[in-house]
Order: structure tokens, then sequence, then C-alpha cells
């Protein structure tokens, strides 16, 4: 047989990610009947926290890591509250100035769009 095309870590975590979050987030739907936007944060914010505490312990042991890129996504795509939960609980990537942009600018983006969802 052919052998199977080895994956980038990029495209891994990115496929896993997505996978988790759909999981989450129709759990959370089914389970605590809540709004899609408080849904959606949430199961995000869950994927991201996981993401963040995987890096951290696989830093430790010089394992694979998830790429900086996925965790960039991630906390876009609304996972931004798991990941200042991660980057507090874990103190995990304080030290990288790209990183605490990206949740400042993902903490307003989702601030704005939850502002015009509720409120508008």
């Amino acid at each position: 047989m052919f052998p199977m095309p080895k994956r980038r870590p990029k495209t891994t975590f990115s496929l896993i990610a997505l996978a988790l979050g759909v999981v989450v987030l129709l759990a959370i739907l089914y389970f605590l009947k809540l709004d899609i936007f408080i849904a959606w944060l949430l199961a995000r914010g869950v994927v991201a926290f996981g993401l963040y505490g995987y890096d951290k312990a696989q830093s430790k042991i010089g394992g694979g890591r998830v790429p900086e890129i996925v965790l960039h996504m991630i906390t876009l795509a609304g996972g931004v509250l798991g990941a200042w939960a991660g980057r507090f609980a874990f103190r995990h990537k304080t030290r990288k100035p790209a990183f605490l942009a990206v949740l400042v600018v993902s903490t307003l983006l989702w601030a704005g769009l939850g502002y015009l969802h509720y409120w508008r």
C-alpha cells in the first residue's frame, strides 16, 4: 500500500481544535440550552484552555508543541475566555507580546460582537 503522508502539526492541531469545538458546542447547546453566542464562546474557550494546557505540558517535557498560529486562531475564533484563563492558570505564553496583542484584539472583537448581539 501507499504510505500515509505525514500531517503538519498546524493541520493536525487545527483539525483537533475544530472537531473538539464542534463536539463541545453541541454538548453545551444540548445539555445547558444556552444562547448560541454564549455557547460558542464557552465551547471555543474550553478548547483554547485545553490547548494552552497541553502546549505547556509539552513544553516541559520537550514534546510536540501546538503551533502558535493555532493558538492565535482559536483565540480569534472565540476562545478568548479560555486563552486568558490558560495564560494565567498555566503561566503560559506570558513573555510573548504577540499573544497579549491577539488576546486584547480578540477581547475587544468579541465584546463588540456581544454588544451587537444582545443590545442592538
